[in-house]
């Protein structure tokens, strides 16, 4: 179930994705939650670093465990403008973060060009035993306009 402040931080995870977007990375996003306080908003940025692993939820994680300093979130929430692949579902498991809460699905990411490998989160959480809660389709509508902006830039850089 989508709680008003899901909602909320879906909205900052999608400000980010826009802005990352808008210079050329793709159109992902990825915000950190803990007690209702922000601990990191971030957008993909593989290609400005050069870096595979680089997608929003990476990036995010990261800074979050920098700034807690911890690599154990739990309590913490992720929102994702997309549904996590398969390396960052994993990355969330490996920091204990409680739940995950994201936009369009792995299948809209293919739709739009991107090699994603259609294990969905659920499945991933099934077969691992994983205890992290799952909200899908939070603000799917705003999320998928993502895949917009950065198909409108004409952007031939997917991955």
């Amino acid at each position: 179930m989508v709680l008003d402040r899901d909602i909320e931080f879906m909205k900052l995870a999608i400000a980010k994705a826009a802005e990352g977007a808008e210079s050329g990375q793709t159109p992902f996003g990825a915000c950190i939650v803990k007690d209702d306080e922000v601990v990191s908003c971030c957008h993909n940025k593989v290609w400005v670093t050069v870096d595979i692993t680089a997608h929003a939820e990476i990036v995010a994680i990261r800074e979050a465990c920098k700034k807690l300093g911890s690599v154990d979130l739990s309590g913490c929430v992720i929102y994702s403008t997309t549904e996590p692949c398969p390396m960052c579902f994993t990355a969330i498991h490996w920091a204990k973060i409680d739940k995950i809460v994201y936009g369009t699905s792995i299948e809209d990411a293919k739709d739009f060009g991107f090699s994603e490998l259609t294990i969905s989160n659920k499945e991933m959480k099934d077969t691992g035993k994983s205890k992290i809660k799952i909200v899908s389709g939070c603000l799917k509508d705003d999320s998928l306009k993502l895949f917009n902006i950065w198909k409108n830039r004409d952007n031939s850089r997917v991955y």
